[in-house]
């Protein structure tokens, strides 16, 4: 599984100990740290955010990201706005493991800024560990997981069928917003390397030319 860690600028100071987590958890997976950091030119909502996650996950340069902002709700808003992106809110590990075994999506947010004391980072250690204890998607409770596979699998299908494509959303962007999740180079450069849809990465090149 390739990963991205990726969270808004207002939480900066959580980068390493999100990324320190994912690592040790999600053993045998490829981890790709894109910050926020003290290092980025541009400061970055959880709006800005949530454009680079979908573009790296419609791009199929990653296969899930860890994310989250001041709250956690924020981005778990905006990230589900984007397509082919199904975003779990995930505040405590129970939460973490029954959207990774239900729901079987492609990202989590979490609360970053909230009761961040000694058992705040402890919590966020937990439910990271939570999240990558099992294969995602088997289904939960055990005996009711064939009923609860099947109606992710109608969440996931209904989502595809109302939403538009994310090229589609990047002719709708406003020009600013677009302008800003370009400057993110690390991703952009990460996407057109990495990225196996050839319309995205020619799109992003037209973009950069322009």
């Amino acid at each position: 599984m390739k990963i991205a860690i990726i969270q808004a600028t207002s939480q900066i100071s959580k980068n390493k100990l999100l990324y320190s987590a994912v690592e040790k958890y999600a053993s045998g997976s490829e981890i790709y740290n894109f910050g926020c950091s003290e290092d980025d030119i541009c400061s970055y909502s959880y709006i800005d955010i949530s454009l680079l996650i979908g573009l790296l996950l419609a791009s199929e340069s990653v296969d899930f990201v860890v994310t989250g902002c001041s709250s956690g709700q924020g981005m778990m808003l905006a990230c589900n706005n984007m397509p082919g992106v199904l975003c779990g809110y995930v505040p405590t590990p129970k939460d973490a493991y029954l959207f990774a075994q239900i729901n079987n999506g492609n990202a989590i947010s979490l609360p970053l800024g909230e009761e961040y004391t000694w058992n705040g980072a402890d919590n966020l250690e937990k439910t990271i560990e939570s999240v990558f204890s099992e294969p995602f998607g088997q289904g939960y409770p055990k005996n009711e997981s064939e009923r609860k596979l099947r109606d992710t699998a109608i969440l996931k299908k209904i989502k595809a069928d109302s939403q538009i494509s994310f090229l589609e959303l990047l002719d709708k962007l406003d020009e600013e917003l677009l302008k800003k999740m370009l400057s993110k180079k690390d991703v952009i450069i990460f996407v057109l390397t990495n990225g196996t849809d050839p319309e995205i990465a020619k799109r992003l090149g037209e973009e950069l030319k322009a």
